[in-house]
């Protein structure tokens, strides 16, 4: 248990953090609201960007997006004022997380702790109480909570990460990928995207509706570890008691304008691949793993069909898809040898309503027979199992963001799904939170060279969150059980 700083109101000057704590200064770069000059907070439906991954015409229609008779309607729901957004802020703290090299590498010591260090100082300086736990070394959440002073209703929280792939081969990049540089209304770096920006919106969105007056219930901003591997935070939190207080979760990961109301599933598979070594002069001695991997592979395209059969076609997530994605045996330093032994990895993608374990048992039988044909053995081993998930169009949390979208926007968003998975996945999967996924950045930019954000959209998705946050907040609804306040209002510190 490490030592909890004070949480202290902004200007006090008090709470110097002893030696290893968070710092409480901003960022050099980031700009007071009182000093940011004020963005203009219309936009004319001509200024809507338009989302760069609609359908083809050919795609299957997509589901209206008019809520259910018995849930309130975007167009039923009273226009807030939009709350000023320190824009310059904003996009100063995207670059000061885009500067951090918080790659989630193997083996590596440290990735999220210095963006979390920035991020504890800024939550100080809002007075905001948070609470850090370390949930593996150098892997920690930190997670704030804003109570909005207008009396009891729900718990909306944000979510985001700030660990990131590797940046690959620099050299490949126009741009240093850690200099954050802004050229052309783009804002440059590893994570620009995915989803330091993201983060960055959530921030000052929730900061926005903080200063624009009281408003009911509670917000939870959450910057969870590990999201680029096997979502360590994500379901550490999902595993906590303030959890169980959450009534919605807006995940801000990069979408391109989309309001993605269902996520694809994805299982991880390794094939042990078990045959006999023998010298390459003599094949009939051995039981070769190469012949039989090539031979599965093969297989894979026959069991991808039978699942979009089985399965169909989402209007947003389209189909089940079996991606090989390793095959390895055999030494290149030693080509006259026969391996006794292979590996093969499998990446699968489901919809919502796929049966996995009917999947895997399909995939198990495939490759058990294409490898039976010559002798070899396979031990197959699920290392990772994310369900696909989905929320009704008509949920509260969906129809608080269409809402928001359309007043900073002046037009309505499109829905779609997340190609991959999120957080969000996990925080459904584990805690059984209503999730959302809805952010700054395109949506295929991730992972890419020269991954960017329009600046302009910092702002934008700052501006929808807040409206959103009070669409949401004002509602009656909420998760079943009494509210426990203990559990509920983290103060700041390391609980390792």
């Amino acid at each position: 248990m490490h030592s909890s700083p004070s949480v202290v109101p902004p200007g006090s000057g008090a709470g110097v953090p002893a030696e290893g704590e968070p710092s409480n200064a901003l960022p050099s770069n980031a700009l007071s609201p009182d000093a940011a000059p004020e963005p203009s907070n219309a936009l004319s439906p001509d200024a809507a960007p338009e989302p760069s991954n609609a359908l083809p015409s050919d795609a299957a229609p997509e589901p209206s997006n008019a809520a259910p008779s018995n849930a309130p309607s975007p167009d039923a729901m009273p226009p807030y004022a939009l709350p000023p957004v320190d824009e310059a802020a904003a996009v100063a703290l995207t670059q000061d997380l885009v500067r951090l090299r918080t790659v989630n590498a193997a083996g590596a010591g440290t990735v999220e702790r210095p963006a979390v260090d920035l991020l504890c100082g800024l939550f100080t300086e809002f007075g905001w109480p948070y609470d850090v736990v370390e949930v593996a070394p150098g892997r920690p959440n930190v997670v704030a909570v804003v109570e909005g002073g207008g009396g009891p209703g729900r718990t909306l929280m944000f979510e985001g990460h700030t660990d990131v792939v590797t940046e690959g081969d620099a050299a490949a990049w126009s741009v240093d990928p850690y200099g954050a540089e802004i050229r052309d209304g783009r804002l440059w770096g590893r994570g620009a995207a995915d989803m330091k920006s993201g983060v960055a919106a959530m921030i000052y969105g929730v900061r926005a509706l903080q200063q624009a007056g009281p408003f009911p219930g509670r917000v939870v901003v959450g910057v969870l570890c590990d999201e680029e591997g096997l979502m360590l935070g994500a379901k550490a939190f999902a595993a906590s008691p303030p959890a169980a207080e959450v009534d919605g979760v807006v995940v801000c990961e990069p979408e391109g304008y989309e309001v993605c109301t269902s996520a694809r599933g994805g299982i991880r598979l390794r094939l042990d691949l078990h045959g006999v070594m023998a010298h390459g002069a003599m094949p009939q001695e051995g039981r070769n793993p190469l012949v039989a991997g090539a031979r599965i592979v093969a297989a894979l395209a026959e069991a991808e069909k039978w699942a979009a059969g089985r399965y169909g076609s989402h209007p947003h997530a389209g189909t089940v898809t079996v991606t090989p994605t390793v095959l390895r045996a055999g030494d290149p330093d030693q080509l006259n040898v026969i391996p006794g032994h292979g590996v093969l990895g499998i990446d699968v993608r489901t919809v919502p309503g796929t049966d996995h374990a009917e999947v895997v048992e399909r995939l198990r039988q495939t490759a058990v027979a294409a490898a039976a044909d010559v002798g070899v053995k396979v031990e197959l081993t699920v290392v990772d199992d994310r369900p696909a998930v989905e929320i009704a169009a008509g949920h509260p949390l969906v129809q608080a963001l269409v809402a928001g979208h359309r007043q900073v926007h002046g037009v309505e968003p499109p829905f779609g799904a997340v190609p991959g998975t999120t957080d969000g996945t996990i925080l459904t999967r584990d805690a059984g939170l209503p999730t959302v996924v809805y952010g700054p950045g395109g949506k295929w930019i991730a992972h890419q060279k020269d991954e960017y954000v329009e600046v302009r959209e910092i702002a934008e998705y700052a501006r929808v969150y807040a409206v959103a946050a009070r669409h949401f907040l004002s509602g009656s609804e909420t998760r079943p059980g009494p509210p426990d306040s203990a559990t509920l209002r983290p103060r700041g510190g390391d609980t390792a």
